[in-house]
């Protein structure tokens, strides 16, 4: 089974390389949007510039909010609380709204591929640059959860490797469109990355997040999935039922990724002793 949403690389397209498509509006709030980068469940991802003339990227969302005010202003303020999460490996959101029915995400413009991409074009990561990876986005996740947003979406897809290291990006906005969503029942995500409670249908918190951390680090050590299936239903019994072999991955990060890929929710590390174990 191929990785759900890994067709489009969000944000990892150099600007130069895509062109522009017409059909698509210039300006959007105070913003101007330049190329079209790519396009998925959520919505659409733009290259654009702000004001100031900074780069950035602008995440057009599918979801609409004819005549919904209290819908909107939910959304409003669950991307709002994203924005307080520190810019520790992660793309930072700039800002959020709504023009007419249409609303939009503004962040940090990060100029790379995706760990997804990166897997598929070269292969999977050498020992060193999997920990320094590992370190990284573990870090994003303390920051993530210490403003107590839940990603719910960690994925390779969502891991851009910039140049300047490691960017986690897309954090919140899953919560803040079930929030709004007319569709918000049943399950959601990307089945091979999602904890064993998400494919469940169950309450998520922090330690979901951490599940699929180590979901995508078994998929940068390996280029494989550790939970596959020929239906999505195989892959949500496979998350449920099946634990991967860790032996490709570095010895350092055997037992913190065992740990992570615990059942139990109650079982995984936080983020913050992740990040220790790793370290050790």
């Amino acid at each position: 089974m191929r990785i759900a949403s890994s067709s489009w690389d969000p944000w990892g397209t150099p600007a130069s390389a895509v062109s522009h498509d017409s059909g698509q509006p210039q300006r959007l709030g105070a913003y101007t949007l330049l190329h079209k980068l790519g396009e998925g469940g959520q919505g659409e991802v733009h290259f654009g510039t702000a004001p100031d003339g900074r780069q950035v990227a602008i995440k057009v969302l599918h979801e609409r909010f004819r005549g919904r005010t209290v819908e909107r202003d939910t959304f409003m303020g669950e991307v709002a609380a994203a924005q307080r999460v520190p810019p520790f490996s992660t793309a930072r959101i700039i800002d959020v709204g709504v023009e007419g029915d249409t609303a939009y995400i503004v962040s940090e413009y990060v100029e790379g591929r995706s760990l997804d991409r990166l897997v598929r074009e070269e292969g999977p990561l050498g020992s060193d640059a999997l920990v320094r990876l590992a370190i990284a986005t573990s870090a994003a996740l303390n920051a993530i959860h210490s403003a107590e947003i839940v990603h719910r979406d960690f994925k390779p897809a969502n891991v851009l490797i910039g140049s300047d290291g490691p960017r986690v990006i897309d954090f919140g906005i899953a919560k803040a469109l079930d929030r709004v969503t007319m569709t918000s029942g049943g399950v959601k995500g990307t089945p091979a990355f999602m904890s064993p409670e998400q494919v469940s249908g169950l309450p998520v918190g922090p330690q979901s997040d951490i599940f699929s951390w180590a979901s995508t680090m078994f998929y940068g050590a390996t280029g494989q999935l550790a939970f596959n299936g020929v239906t999505a239903f195989q892959v949500f019994q496979a998350v449920v039922h099946h634990q991967p072999d860790l032996h490709a991955l570095p010895p350092s990060l055997r037992e913190p990724m065992a740990a992570c890929l615990n059942k139990d929710p109650q079982g995984r590390p936080t983020a913050a002793q992740l990040m220790l174990a790793i370290a050790r």
